[in-house]
């Protein structure tokens, strides 16, 4: 049980501080000092066992992570003993010793066959552009996807019909070839890929025409995706199964689709609600009126009051984007802006005159407010 496993630091003797040298070089000493063939004492193997594991997980920097935090049940948890192993440089820690292609799990566990089996196909992504209506709306669009996929002619076998692979004569059907080396310390055993088969176990003398012997074949698909109401930019739909196709038997990967939604000619997006802008003329804003202004899908009166001020924004529920999820919609903002005409006749410059004249804001005879803060300002001085 995990429980009863000691620390690993305590293992190897270091700190929780300790830096990948002072860890390295830790383990080396212990190693060398317990590996059953140096040393026969009868708990060697197992303390050679002990500190090995304890290595392979402080020495990684992801195991090291969940150990830090989890302890060993964070390691039980997430990795088997070979994953402990597995991707740590074993080599390195004998090399200085004079020591080439030591695989510490064939040492301590008398080998592992390394024949490769099935595996999953790769996954692949694709970048689809939509335009604002379809992102709103939801729609379907037709995509050609480049991918690998299992050869129809002979299975993924990699051989020509009616003939099959033979074991490898070379590994025995193992993908590596083990060897035993004598040292110093004892017998290292060093495993290495099989030069034959390439490590697949397998030699095709046959292939296929199709393939020629690799088992897969490169080809475009046409695959409908279907895009759901509500997405943005950023978002992205998973397709199983129509990724690369598998190895040796092995299931396809997945098909990650990538939206980007074009931008709009006048709305903008915030979430799930719509912002438009909407120009209204200085008589408008000041008398108030009935706009049409555009929605989406169809085109809706907004009632502009009286004095409504540039910048005032009117909430029109309902009218926004459908939520991904199905929560309902958002909202429409409708932001109004107040334009003011760049060129006026002399008649309506007359009336505007007089329009000032009657509030009290006569250019001639009252006061702007920017020269009655200049007078104040000049009053405190």
């Amino acid at each position: 049980m995990a429980n009863n496993k000691r620390d690993y630091y305590e293992v190897l003797g270091v700190g929780k501080g300790a830096s990948p040298d002072e860890i390295k070089k830790a383990y080396r000493k212990l190693a060398m000092e317990y590996h059953p063939d140096r040393n026969k004492a009868p708990d060697a193997e197992e303390k050679f066992k002990e500190i090995s594991e304890a290595y392979g997980v402080l020495s990684d920097d992801t195991k090291k992570s969940q150990y830090d935090r989890f302890g060993h049940a964070g390691i039980d948890m997430k990795y088997t003993q070979e994953d402990i192993f597995r991707g740590v440089d074993f080599d390195s820690v004998f090399r200085d010793f004079g020591f080439g292609g030591f695989d510490i799990f064939d040492s301590i566990f008398g080998g592992r066959r390394r024949r490769e089996g099935p595996a999953a196909g790769a996954d692949l992504e694709y970048g689809l552009e939509i335009s604002f209506e379809e992102a709103a709306s939801g729609t379907e669009k037709e995509i050609n996807v480049p991918r690998t996929e299992t050869c129809g002619t002979c299975g993924g076998s990699g051989a020509k019909p009616g003939t099959s692979p033979r074991t490898c004569p070379t590994c025995g059907g193992a993908g590596q070839v083990t060897r035993t080396q004598n040292t110093p310390f004892g017998k290292f055993m060093s495993s290495t890929t099989c030069g034959t088969c390439r490590g697949t176990g397998r030699v095709i003398d046959t292939p296929c025409p199709d393939c020629r012997g690799s088992g897969a074949v490169r080809r475009s698909r046409k695959i409908m995706v279907k895009v759901p109401a509500g997405v943005d930019t950023g978002s992205s739909l998973r397709i199983s199964g129509a990724g690369e196709g598998g190895v040796r038997g092995g299931p396809p990967g997945d098909l990650y689709v990538h939206i980007y939604v074009k931008p709009h000619k006048f709305f903008t997006r915030a979430g799930n609600d719509l912002i438009l802008e909407v120009p209204v003329s200085f008589v408008q804003a000041a008398l108030g009126d009935e706009i049409e202004v555009p929605t989406l899908k169809e085109t809706i009166k907004l009632k502009i009051p009286a004095g409504t001020q540039g910048g005032s924004v009117f909430r029109i529920r309902g009218r926004g984007i459908p939520d991904i999820y199905g929560h309902g919609k958002g909202d429409m903002h409708v932001r109004v802006s107040v334009v003011v005409p760049s060129r006026l006749t002399e008649r309506q410059k007359e009336l505007l005159r007089e329009f000032a004249e009657i509030g009290g804001e006569s250019q001639k005879k009252g006061k702007g407010i920017f020269q009655k803060v200049a007078e104040g300002v000049k009053e405190r001085l």
